[in-house]
């Protein structure tokens, strides 16, 4: 394959790919934006999308016990214009199997919990089949990167802003490992970036919003079924081929072909699940860069799940063969075939993601998350 070059971070990057605009703060240091270039670089070596990634970076003094702050742009899509563009963007043997696996109408049914209308009782914690084809049916959103990476949004407008605490130790140069009592500054930015590339769930809002009120509210409230939620399973939902978006400590899984097939756990929830935000993979299992907890030490690394989830959401790998949308729905193979025909999941081991500040806040165009630090043995934990 044709690639542009090294960078001054040493990655190579293919001649058609992700770039990235960071705008530093003033008064940013040399060495911090060198970090987000070589966080940049690490995700535009694997992905080929001709889009820009717009991000505001800053290295200043946050509240104690805050590593950092990332606010995200969102937008949200009718379900059916998100199927279609999965549709188009299909160019690996993991997209026609994920696509296959979703509805074909202009709904998708999930299980839920914790709502007012829950026919268990107002707020109960059991879940049920939401299938009744109201808003939160019908309505896909995501970051506002994710959205450029399916042709649903153009490049101009401002994908995300980071900030990072220096109030923490960091180490900045990934080439000879990460020092004792540091942390991986360029993993972590990696993780942050991921976030904004999409890997995020509307699990966190149900979670959250659920344990700061007893008010339980309606199930369109919850109209932020997320990207990478289509790609989101447990074993009751799989039973009954629908998605599960519950709030609750039951495993969830990323799955591509309707869950039949597991390929890693999701964490659950931070108040109601496993105690990490739901848009982060399982943690201490060592699945990806965006796991929910990073070490001091710990070299953050991408890994084949990070990639297959992206991959799936709408970017596209470096390698992959082209599947275009113009080709007839019949090239959507039949997904057992193509399953057995996946690459298996990976796992090597790494960080973190955001926090819906207060209750929530979500508006139309913003989500605002905060990364936490709390110690958890010797990790820190990063939220979404």
């Amino acid at each position: 394959m044709a690639l542009s070059g090294i960078g001054a971070s040493g990655v190579m990057t293919p001649a058609n790919a992700l770039t990235f605009n960071f705008t530093p703060a003033a008064g940013t240091s040399q060495l911090v934006i060198d970090g987000f270039n070589t966080a940049g670089a690490l995700w535009s070596s694997l992905l080929t999308d001709n889009v820009s990634v717009n991000i505001n970076i800053d290295f200043k003094s946050l509240s104690p016990g805050v590593l950092g702050e990332t606010v995200t742009t969102n937008q949200s899509f009718s379900y059916g214009q998100v199927y279609n563009a999965l549709v188009q963007d299909r160019s690996s043997a993991d997209d026609n199997t994920a696509v296959n696996s979703l509805s074909k109408g202009s709904t998708f049914n999930m299980l839920l919990n914790r709502t007012a209308n829950n026919p268990n009782g107002s707020g109960s914690a059991t879940p049920y089949l939401d299938n009744n084809g109201s808003a939160n049916n019908s309505t896909i959103a995501m970051t506002t990167a994710n959205a450029k990476a399916l042709g649903l949004q153009g490049n101009g407008v401002n994908d995300a802003s980071i900030s990072f605490s220096n109030l923490f130790t960091w180490d900045f140069d990934r080439s000879n490992g990460i020092s004792t009592g540091a942390f991986d500054f360029v993993g972590t930015a990696v993780h942050e970036i991921g976030h904004a590339l999409g890997f995020m769930s509307g699990v966190d809002l149900l979670d959250s919003s659920s344990a700061a009120t007893t008010q339980a509210y309606s199930e369109n409230a919850f109209t932020t079924v997320n990207t990478l939620d289509l790609f989101r399973y447990s074993t009751l939902s799989s039973s009954v081929s629908v998605i599960d978006l519950t709030a609750d400590n039951r495993d969830k899984y990323f799955s591509i072909n309707g869950g039949v097939t597991k390929i890693a756990s999701l964490a659950t929830g931070e108040n109601f699940g496993d105690g990490s935000q739901a848009s982060h993979w399982k943690d201490n299992l060592g699945l990806g860069i965006l796991d929910p907890t990073f070490a001091t030490g710990e070299l953050g690394q991408i890994t084949t799940n990070d990639r297959r989830a992206l991959d799936v959401i709408g970017w596209n790998l470096v390698g992959s063969n082209s599947v275009t949308g113009q080709q007839q729905s019949s090239s959507i193979v039949d997904q057992n075939s193509i399953a057995a025909n996946a690459v298996a999941a990976e796992a090597t081991a790494v960080p973190e993601p955001t926090n819906l500040v207060g209750t929530f806040i979500f508006a139309a165009f913003g989500v605002k998350m905060v990364l936490n630090r709390r110690q958890q043995l010797n990790k820190l934990k990063v939220e979404s």
